[in-house]
């Protein structure tokens, strides 16, 4: 066409023809991108143009993990002021029980013989047992129907004072049983209260020829053996508290049975030390105590 331009002299719009073309087939760094700082292939950790990744980043933080050692770490505290609160309440429950037990009246021979007369040291004995058993009954059966209120007392409260009523109770009886067997420990109101304790504990009876059963100290096995024995004793006690009247129930039953069986450990050991009465020296009688403990007849 007459007085237009070849395309091969067309001028190429501006700029587009700057650069050298030393590209792969002549071509230019324009047609392959920026030789500038740009995307890379390279691997994050290794840019060193990017800001370094944190721990953060690298690890997820072990959030499961700290909680966990959280709740242990809590639970170690919880049950080591647990057992603090334990220890402390069984310490507590000992000396009452040591303060309660030179406080006890106890009836010498002579005056068990007179209260039931014509009867022999097994019927005496018998009837002793029968006592303590009602009563320590009556105790297990009150503690049970505290339980039965819309609003129990605290328990741990209603196991202590049953657990030191029914001590006083058998150790009342420990000590008239020594009277009825003729097997009277030596010593002073203390420190046969401290022989009365020691049998209590360790479920046997006194003999007064062996200087290992009749303590006048209350050392420190001693101690650790009078709260081995209220430990069990608690836990044995433990269905007492039960609801309704199954509580009652329960609590006078094992109360009568407990009973039974520990004053016939003591029988089966004063047996073989008792003192025929006839053969019996002259005893003084015994000691009233300063402040005595009302027991409920």
């Amino acid at each position: 066409m007459t007085g237009s331009t070849p395309p091969w002299k067309r001028r190429s719009p501006r700029g587009a023809g700057q650069g050298p073309s030393d590209g792969p087939h002549h071509a230019r760094d324009d047609e392959r991108g920026s030789s500038g700082p740009g995307a890379s292939l390279e691997p994050v950790a290794d840019r060193a143009d990017l800001p370094a990744p944190t721990d953060s980043t690298r690890t997820p933080a072990p959030v499961a993990r700290r909680r966990v050692s959280a709740i242990r770490d809590r639970a170690r505290e919880g049950a080591r002021k647990g057992g603090s609160r334990a220890r402390a309440g069984l310490a507590y429950l000992t000396d009452r029980i040591i303060e309660n037990a030179p406080r006890i009246p106890v009836r010498d021979l002579a005056t068990l013989r007179r209260q039931f007369p014509g009867l022999g040291p097994e019927e005496i004995a018998d009837k002793l047992v029968a006592g303590a058993a009602s009563a320590t009954a009556t105790v297990g059966a009150g503690i049970g129907a505290a339980a039965m209120l819309p609003v129990p007392p605290a328990m741990p409260t209603e196991l202590a004072a049953e657990i030191t009523g029914v001590a006083v109770i058998e150790l009342k009886l420990i000590a008239e049983l020594h009277e009825v067997y003729g097997a009277r420990p030596p010593g002073n109101l203390k420190e046969r209260s401290t022989a009365y304790l020691n049998s209590w504990s360790g479920e046997r009876g006194i003999d007064v020829k062996k200087p290992s059963t009749v303590s006048d100290a209350l050392n420190g096995p001693m101690k650790q053996q009078l709260r081995q024995q209220i430990m069990k004793r608690m836990i044995r006690d433990l269905p007492n508290l039960m609801p309704f009247l199954v509580g009652a129930a329960v609590g006078a039953v094992m109360n009568r049975r407990d009973t039974r069986k520990l004053a016939e450990r003591i029988r089966k050991d004063l047996r073989k030390v008792r003192v025929p009465w006839d053969e019996l020296p002259a005893l003084p009688a015994l000691e009233i105590p300063a402040d005595p403990l009302e027991l409920e007849k």
